[in-house]
């Protein structure tokens, strides 16, 4: 498959700011799409592929804001920026409440607005789609799936601490649900209505740490040209998630430690210092206590985060909850994918909770996913499973034609020309079937096969598959 290029929306009614922001992006290694009002922006949303957006705030027919709830109700995980002249700190709540990633003011800075588009599309690669967002009432409380022992004690923990300003610590592996336990302290707390500002400090260049907590003044550094609140201001009042904690830089953690401390800062290259009412939690899926051994993590730090411990089982810990959430993501990817796939066979369950699933409930989400993709039968079968889930070797899950083995043992071709067209062919049926499962909608199939539109469309060239049908051309 070719490489990815990620593919970014901007929405402005103003033709230069687009042809700007456009070239810009599009030097940066981007494919990007232009909209002239949030109308028309709306549409391209759900006739493509859209991996970030960029909108104004002010416009005609429909503005950003509008735009930005529309878009995030049929995307929970779409990454949306708004741009605005009106840069006060109320719209920017206001914009992030309602689940902005980010906002940057007219006149902006090209290296704000790269930074920015980097780390959006940085933080939602490492976040993904969350694993166990829309619970069935039935199996869920606090929008978390599970009835095993370590679920039901999470249960308890959340109800004791949520409705609390305590500073709670979630720590477990990635794709454990780290994120939506978060949200659960917030939404169950008093603070409900406030903002919940999220930060991956991972995605955060260790030079930008420090503005993007605390802000900046205008001339604070090269390209401030306004002044910034950071996260900590913006979540006045409300909650805010520092999710992989861990990757703060060493020199960072005295100044956290003050504001969590203190409740005040300052922001850079400024003198005034700032108080905040912040609800903190933070969460990470390194060993905490091994970093203080090696001197890259302060201990004080880790103390005053600690106060809540929760962990987050893995989910070969909890095996018992694999069918709930099974049921739960078919339900999910059958509306999806107008699909009716009914259940799992029992042959497919059993290898489900018997393998070890190393990225966790997000990894199960995927395989649920590509296992209802490719279902033709009521229920999802062994063989719609990938071949690891199953305990196979890779090469073993497409078997060549007979002809090929016979070709390739008679010593016709070599062993590389023999896989190169075994691979066109899996290549071509892969294609060929996210076509026939999307009606020919090309946008669709490329979503499902997780590559760009533009790259579909030069595979299929490539596989001789016309465009519409995905049948085969002439």
């Amino acid at each position: 498959m070719l490489p990815e290029r990620k593919q970014v929306l901007i929405v402005d009614d103003e033709p230069n700011l687009r042809k700007i922001l456009s070239a810009q992006l599009t030097r940066d290694g981007y494919d990007v799409m232009t909209a002239e009002d949030g109308e028309q922006g709306l549409a391209l949303l759900r006739e493509h592929h859209i991996d970030l957006v960029i909108t104004d705030l002010k416009m005609p027919k429909v503005d950003g804001m509008t735009l930005l709830k529309k878009a995030l109700e049929e995307e929970p995980e779409l990454p949306v920026v708004l741009v605005t002249a009106h840069g006060t700190i109320d719209t920017a709540v206001e914009a992030l409440k309602s689940g902005a990633f980010d906002f940057v003011t007219k006149p902006f800075d090209k290296d704000e607005v790269r930074q920015i588009v980097a780390k959006a599309l940085k933080t939602r690669e490492l976040r993904g789609a969350d694993a166990t967002s829309t619970p069935t009432a039935r199996t869920a409380r606090f929008g978390i799936i599970g009835t095993s022992p370590s679920i039901t004690d999470l249960y308890a923990i959340l109800e004791r601490v949520a409705d609390t300003p305590t500073t709670v610590l979630i720590t477990g592996e990635s794709g454990t649900g780290k994120e939506l336990v978060a949200r659960a302290l917030h939404e169950h707390s008093s603070r409900k209505g406030k903002p919940f500002i999220k930060v991956n400090c991972a995605a955060i260049p260790k030079e930008l740490i420090e503005s993007e907590l605390f802000g900046y003044e205008r001339g604070a550094f090269t390209g401030a040209v306004t002044s910034k609140p950071g996260r900590f201001e913006l979540a006045n009042g409300g909650t805010l998630f520092l999710d992989e904690i861990g990757e703060i830089p060493i020199e960072m953690q005295v100044k956290l430690l003050r504001a969590l401390q203190e409740s005040e800062f300052e922001r850079v290259g400024g003198i005034k210092t700032i108080h905040v009412d912040v609800r903190l939690v933070a969460a990470t899926n390194r060993d905490l206590k091994k970093l203080i051994a090696a001197g890259a993590f302060r201990e004080d730090l880790f103390y005053r985060l600690n106060v809540v411990p929760i962990h987050l089982p893995a989910l070969r810990e909890r095996t018992g909850d694999i069918p709930l959430l099974v049921e739960h993501f078919l339900a999910r990817f059958n509306e999806r994918l107008r699909k009716k796939v009914e259940g799992v066979e029992g042959e497919a369950t059993t290898h489900l909770v018997e393998y070890p699933w190393p990225g966790n409930i997000r990894e199960l989400e995927n395989v649920v996913e590509r296992a209802v993709l490719f279902c033709d039968t009521q229920k999802i079968r062994a063989s719609d499973l990938p071949p690891d889930i199953r305990g196979v070797p890779a090469t073993a899950s497409v078997p060549p034609p007979e002809a090929d083995l016979q070709a390739a043992l008679a010593g016709e071709g070599g062993l590389k020309e023999h896989v190169k067209v075994a691979m066109s062919r899996l290549e071509k049926e892969l294609v060929s079937r996210a076509l026939q499962q999307t009606s020919g909608n090309v946008t669709h199939a490329a979503r499902l096969l997780k590559i760009s539109r533009k790259g579909l469309q030069l595979k299929m060239k490539e596989l001789g598959l016309r465009e519409g049908s995905g049948e085969k051309g002439d």
